[in-house]
């Protein structure tokens, strides 16, 4: 007769569940700022292989998880300061000088730049010679950036090649800023 210290008996398989516990308290750590990215890479591979649930809590072990009422407090004070940034974002939008788009019929571009032959000439020294390009398009308004060093954004968004605007938005050469109106 064998005896039951014979048998080699594995402990059961993690559940996807706690490796998915394990993988959202890492996930957060690094987010705020409690772990390096390689460390989140690491411990992120070690949770992946890890075969029992003193593993995963001794990856996770230095990573406190809050509350319900710490995440409730977190969370409105993100809520309420990301309310005073669009606040102050629409309160400077007011006070932007207009940027009237030009009439759609013309068929040219209207050249943003400091070059004296541009269609609007801004003399700031974050703007470039050539920068940018206002084109009406397919019914559409298109703005592109003409490779400008210190770039051009709408509503706040760094352009990349181009991007469609329309009256309201906020574009910016350099840090030149316009409130784009209709004529």
């Amino acid at each position: 007769m064998t005896s039951s210290s014979e048998f080699h008996i594995s402990p059961a398989r993690l559940s996807d569940a706690e490796r998915d516990k394990a993988l959202r308290i890492l996930r957060d750590g690094v987010a705020m700022g409690r772990l390096s990215h390689d460390t989140f890479v690491r411990r992120m591979e070690l949770a992946l292989t890890a075969r029992s649930a003193e593993e995963l809590a001794a990856l996770t072990s230095d990573l406190r998880t809050e509350g319900r009422l710490s995440r409730l407090v977190f969370g409105t004070v993100e809520a309420v300061s990301g309310f005073s940034v669009r606040l102050r974002r629409a309160w400077q939008a007011e006070r932007l000088p207009k940027l009237l788009l030009p009439h759609p019929g013309s068929g040219h571009p209207l050249r943003i730049g400091r070059d004296p032959a541009s269609g609007l000439r801004l003399t700031h020294e974050t703007v470039s010679r050539v920068h940018a390009e206002l084109r009406h398009q397919g019914g559409m308004w298109v703005l592109r950036d003409l490779g400008s060093t210190n770039g051009t954004t709408v509503n706040g968004r760094r352009v990349i090649g181009a991007a469609v605007v329309r009256e309201g938005d906020q574009v910016a050469f350099g840090q030149v800023s316009f409130r784009l109106s209709a004529p």
